[in-house]
């Protein structure tokens, strides 16, 4: 997962996520009041419809969401696009949705990248020898059988390397040794990732022989965290790796030490079988429906990513959303009366190195889009949802408030900050869609995200039926009222 992406170029890949990169400018944000005085509802057209708060406890007690993960993590494991996994993947969910009684249920083709990892090696040569934990960025250039050696340079962040002189970096190394902050909204994400999306595009315009980065992640193991590495059309195209946390301050702890001592520069050699595999692959997004009884060609959408990166089974990124997803809209279609609108379920392909499903669903779309009333994205992990945020019409924000109010009971409160609406969402948002951001706690999402230990132990069955729920009940409630959400004024929509 990866959500929250940055604009200016397409350069949003895998994660955030979504959620985790932010292009959305805060300061374009629609004024709405303190959450403080959002926390009850303020007036009659905020009581909770008694379906919608039935639907929600039904949810939260009855939820099927952890049978689902559970099904794709056994049956099909690891899904990085263009692999025997992502197939494997888009028949699981086919099968399940139809056998569900869905409607609509179907796959669209979408055109992917195929790469593969290979073998992956990183050793300090000198001073002294060490193995280190590496692993490739996705859609790294490979090296030679033999890798490349290079001293090594530190530095903190982008600016910091484009601050050094010309003739620096030639011929060597470079280290972006990025902490990232643990916080609980995953900001900490948005602030370091731009190391490993943008650093090796950045060192080779100044002649570095490649590239590792201190894993973007805040835990402590010895265990290194991958993602999507962006390079410059044209450009040139680095090997892009990334060290395990601990790795990575050895790493510094030495190249500091050589530079207060003046001793001989810290040598490493980085070897990378990574390799991008032609032609590209046929993908997909795999949709279902629960059709409106009263505006069946108006939609609310609710999405999650059904591919994952390959190192470990993508329990949590995104499994977990993909479940939440279909759970909420599987309570939703036993719920008398459906709502007036129709629930949409997207499970979009190549979220994690391309966004070839979001780009490909907007283009397929692209004539129905005035009638996405609202869509919703689950890319965060399978932890408890805190906050809601919204994006759209400024003066829909009462609809907002309205079909927030079965939430509150949950311990969800509102946000005032915009909503984002998850990378996958974000070329929905490029065209006006209005979107709501269920903000789940991602304390611990990033000590685990796009690692070996992205594993089906890590999702808490309790904290996952909660997001179901608070799912179910605002997506029921929006494809229910009255009014919609309006469209994301043009000034508040981010530039693709």
């Amino acid at each position: 997962m990866e959500r929250n992406k940055p604009s200016g170029t397409r350069w949003w890949f895998g994660c955030v996520s979504a959620l985790q990169l932010g292009f959305f400018v805060s300061a374009c944000a629609p004024r709405m009041p303190h959450a403080a005085a959002l926390e009850k509802p303020a007036s009659s057209s905020s009581v909770v419809a008694p379906v919608v708060a039935s639907l929600r406890d039904r949810a939260l007690s009855n939820s099927r969401a952890y049978e689902w993960v559970t099904s794709l993590v056994d049956k099909v494991g690891p899904r990085l696009a263009g692999s025997r996994g992502e197939a494997a993947a888009v028949a699981w969910a086919l099968d399940l949705l139809q056998n569900l009684g869905f409607e609509n249920v179907h796959a669209e083709s979408v055109v992917t990248p195929h790469w593969e990892r290979g073998a992956e090696r990183a050793e300090l040569v000198a001073p002294y020898r060490h193995q280190l934990v590496v692993t490739a960025l996705g859609g790294s250039e490979g090296t030679a059988p033999e890798g490349v050696e290079g001293e090594v340079v530190e530095v903190g962040s982008i600016e910091a390397l484009e601050a050094l002189g010309p003739d620096a970096l030639q011929g060597k190394l470079v280290f972006f040794n990025r902490v990232m902050e643990r916080s609980q909204d995953g900001s900490g994400y948005r602030k370091a990732v731009s190391v490993r999306v943008r650093g090796a595009a950045a060192a080779g315009r100044h002649g570095a022989l490649g590239v590792v980065i201190r894993s973007i992640g805040t835990d402590s193991n010895r265990l290194a965290h991958t993602g999507a590495v962006r390079y410059e059309e044209g450009g040139p195209r680095l090997p892009a790796a990334a060290l395990s946390i601990p790795d990575a301050e050895l790493l510094s702890r030495l190249v500091q030490a050589a530079m207060v001592t003046k001793g001989p520069p810290v040598r490493l050699r980085l070897s990378l079988g990574a390799r991008a595999l032609a032609p590209a692959s046929e993908g997909a997004n795999v949709l279902a429906e629960v059709i409106g009884r009263e505006r069946p060609r108006e939609v609310v959408l609710v999405g999650a990513h059904l591919d994952s990166w390959d190192l470990g089974t993508g329990a949590l990124d995104d499994g977990a959303g993909c479940s939440i997803a279909i759970e909420a809209a599987r309570q939703i279609s036993l719920t008398v009366p459906r709502p007036r609108r129709t629930v949409r379920v997207v499970l979009f392909a190549n979220e994690e190195n391309g966004l070839a499903g979001a780009k490909a669903y907007a283009a397929t779309h692209a004539q129905e889009l005035g009638q996405h009333t609202l869509a919703i994205e689950a890319d965060l992990g399978a932890d408890r949802i805190y906050a809601a945020r919204f994006l759209g019409a400024p003066t829909y924000e009462p609809v907002f408030t309205q079909v927030i109010a079965a939430l509150l009971p949950l311990g969800i409160r509102i946000d005032s900050a915009p909503a984002h609406g998850g990378a996958d969402l974000s070329p929905l948002v490029h065209e006006g869609v209005p979107v709501i951001d269920l903000q789940q706690d991602a304390t611990r999402y990033f000590d685990l995200h796009h690692t070996a230990n992205d594993t089906l132990d890590k999702v808490d069955r309790v904290n996952l039926d909660h997001v179901v729920a608070a799912y179910a009940a605002l997506i029921y409630a929006a494809a229910d009222a009255p009014e919609g959400f309006g469209r994301i004024p043009e000034a508040l929509r981010p530039k693709l």
